[in-house]
């Protein structure tokens, strides 16, 4: 269960200003917040069934047993906003035979934690998503869980549900598995950085320069993007707008 990150903008008369707000503009840009979510039947609030709940979580789930892959060693990073601390994915990239390429991407595991038909659950289900307002964020998640316990977080061992794709010299998946593992994040990198140094419009950010193999391993991670990405649009794929910042070049 991830959270799918989306805006959600309501038109008022109020002028926001992030930084200066005054109380009583802010107090009402909240109220303002809090009724769309109601009027959306949405939930602003986390229930005192979820906090009772949430107060017996202390520690991060650490799983065991034959099912379960321990793929710490691998250099895993994240790669997200400079704000960002709910890190939910991590990638990984190992070079095989025959010119292969097994792409890992690790989903942070909340079901690890947040078992099915709890009152956490619930909310999350029926809210489905984070909302980001001006005023205020209603995550969907408790923050202990979506930034702490169950984050990606860097130098620190999490759960994860790993999906791993055989790509081929032409970008062609040609075998794929879903897997429970653990993992840890031996970089923290950011979006901006990232493409700076993919187009040779910055220097590669430090964690690149302290981790071997890690530059490489993200330069294959960016060729295989832009393959796939190539062979989306070759077969219709849509070009839709984003505001979110890439580390991926255009193609010609």
């Amino acid at each position: 269960m991830v959270a799918v990150m989306r805006y959600y903008k309501k038109r008022t008369h109020v002028k926001h200003k992030p930084n200066n707000e005054p109380a009583n503009n802010r107090t009402l840009l909240q109220e303002i917040a809090r009724q769309a979510m109601l009027d959306k039947n949405m939930l602003p609030e986390f229930s005192s069934r979820v906090k009772q709940e949430l107060a017996m979580f202390n520690k991060a789930p650490a799983l065991t047993g034959k099912k379960v892959r321990d793929l710490r060693h691998l250099p895993w990073c994240s790669i997200d906003n400079d704000d960002s601390l709910d890190l939910d994915q991590l990638s990984v990239a190992e070079k095989m035979n025959g010119g292969m390429i097994k792409i890992r991407v690790a989903v942070a595991d909340v079901d690890s934690l947040v078992k099915k038909g709890s009152a956490i659950d619930d909310h999350a289900r029926h809210n489905t998503t984070s909302v980001y307002t001006a005023a205020e964020i209603f995550p969907m998640l408790p923050n202990k869980l979506s930034n702490d316990l169950t984050s990606l977080n860097f130098e620190e061992d999490r759960a994860a549900i790993v999906i791993e794709m055989t790509i081929d010299a032409r970008g062609k998946v040609v075998e794929s598995d879903v897997l429970q593992a653990m993992v840890h994040n031996h970089a923290k990198l950011t979006y901006d950085s990232i493409s700076l140094w993919l187009t040779g419009k910055g220097p590669a950010p430090e964690p690149l320069q302290k981790i071997k193999g890690l530059e490489d391993n993200l330069r294959v991670q960016d060729r295989i993007a832009q393959l796939l990405r190539k062979n989306r649009y070759e077969r219709g794929a849509l070009d839709l707008e984003t505001i979110q910042s890439r580390p991926a070049r255009k193609t010609y």
